[in-house]
């Protein structure tokens, strides 16, 4: 996992956008989408952010997924850093990059996180509630 997130100036000001989704493929695709589209209008590129969007919010409907529980999507913008956090009620499954050996069955999206990420990692909440965030500086 990437750390050490930058610190907002005092004054500076935040750009959001939240909102709580289905813990569906559907829910997952939204996600994206509604990201994708408000970081449009915010006019900021969407290509890596579209994509860690993708897999945080399709890992939360997957491996995160409790019936009758959604899941939610952070997205905000503070001095030069977005930020994208998913929060799931499953904080007894954290998400692991796989193995090096590239045998594991789950996690490959992780890669790809990590990979499209200037930092990521995972914040444990009020029980039951994980997020699972990533940065990418502007």
């Amino acid at each position: 996992m990437k750390h050490n997130s930058p610190e907002a100036e005092p004054g500076t000001p935040v750009r959001h956008f939240g909102l709580r989704l289905s813990p569906t493929p559907r829910g997952a695709r939204l996600a994206r989408l509604l990201a994708t589209e408000q970081l449009r209008t915010w006019g900021l590129p969407s290509d890596r952010a579209a994509q860690v969007v993708a897999e945080l919010a399709a890992n939360a409907a997957t491996h995160g997924r409790v019936p009758g529980r959604d899941f939610g999507l952070l997205v905000y913008v503070v001095a030069r850093t977005l930020r994208i956090e998913v929060t799931d009620t499953r904080a007894d499954r954290l998400p692991q990059l796989p193995p090096a050996d590239g045998e594991a069955e789950s996690g490959r999206g992780l890669l790809l996180v990590d990979a499209l990420a200037d930092r990521w990692g995972v914040t444990r909440g009020l029980p039951p509630r994980k997020t699972v965030w990533a940065e990418l500086d502007l």
